[in-house]
């Protein structure tokens, strides 16, 4: 009786947390997605309620959160396959959560040089199933690439590297804050492993960072990620909330469990949630509402 107690306390939990604010659309808190481009890298730009006035009128300056995407994903992932716009909006809406820019890179083409965008630029959009995206309405895309393609995608360190400069390429376009203690980051999957090796390679700026169902350890080849394990102690110092979700069934859960042991034997606190299912659109939706909630 205990058990089944457990368990319909934590279903009845995530359920509270992905549907408490649900309000009906026409009752939502408008805020907008512009499309932008910053350091030559596509985005999509979540932008609170009436920003362009409150920046104008009161010179509002809002807190950020740097999103990321997947693995072959797009800028577009996080409003179209995460509905961000509906749990920003609905969750602002309540008092949930603190308002905020949100900016949603193409973390994917950023991750490689110029000259060899091309060929991810020209790759065939597909959905999860393997069929054609209609991409003249503005849908997210998986990229599938070829060997040859997929060759000039490598985790280099080359977005790691250059982030600090797409942050201040941002700053110049929007209000927001250079505070660490109001700028979050965080992402999914291979955005996790960008929003995790950003935030100890940056190590002091950052008082928030999430990692969702996150690729851990780097390649040996990357000249960014030789010092990792020293920067991780170091970002730790800045004590930021470190926060990590993932399922009991997706299929790097093994690694963040090494990696978690890791910490612990270093001291090094962090915040882990774990949920049923694996690495799917359900669970990112709701590792996002749950670390939103705590950038406060």
């Amino acid at each position: 009786m205990r058990n089944l107690l457990s368990l319909y306390a934590t279903v009845l939990a995530t359920l509270t947390a992905l549907t408490a604010c649900t309000r009906p659309a026409d009752k939502m808190y408008s805020g907008t997605i512009e499309r932008d481009t910053l350091l030559g890298v596509p985005c999509c730009v979540y932008l609170p309620a009436d920003y362009t006035q409150r920046v104008e009128n009161k010179h509002e300056v809002f807190p950020v959160l740097y999103l990321q995407h997947g693995m072959y994903g797009s800028e577009d992932d996080w409003t179209v396959q995460g509905h961000l716009v509906h749990w920003m909006d609905s969750l602002s809406a309540c008092g949930e959560i603190r308002e905020m820019v949100v900016i949603m890179p193409d973390n994917f083409l950023g991750s490689v040089p110029q000259d060899k965008r091309k060929t991810i630029i020209n790759a065939a959009d597909i959905t999860p199933d393997g069929e054609p995206f209609d991409t003249s309405a503005g849908s997210a895309h998986w990229r599938k690439l070829t060997r040859e393609q997929e060759r000039g995608y490598e985790m280099s360190g080359f977005w790691e590297a250059r982030f600090r400069a797409f942050m201040e390429e941002a700053e110049s376009r929007y209000n927001i804050s250079t505070d660490p203690s109001r700028r979050a980051i965080a992402g999914l999957s291979m955005g996790g492993f960008h929003t995790m090796h950003i935030s100890h390679y940056l190590h002091d700026e950052f008082g928030y960072i999430g990692l969702f169902s996150p690729v851990i350890f780097p390649p040996d080849s990357a000249e960014v990620y030789n010092h990792w394990q020293e920067e991780v102690r170091m970002m730790a110092d800045r004590q930021p909330l470190y926060w990590m979700g993932m399922g009991r069934d997706d299929h790097l859960y093994n690694q963040l469990q090494d990696y978690r042991q890791w910490l612990e034997e270093n001291h090094i606190e962090y915040t882990y949630y774990e949920s049923a299912g694996g690495h799917t659109w359900d669970n990112w939706q709701d590792y996002l509402c749950r670390f939103i909630k705590k950038f406060k």
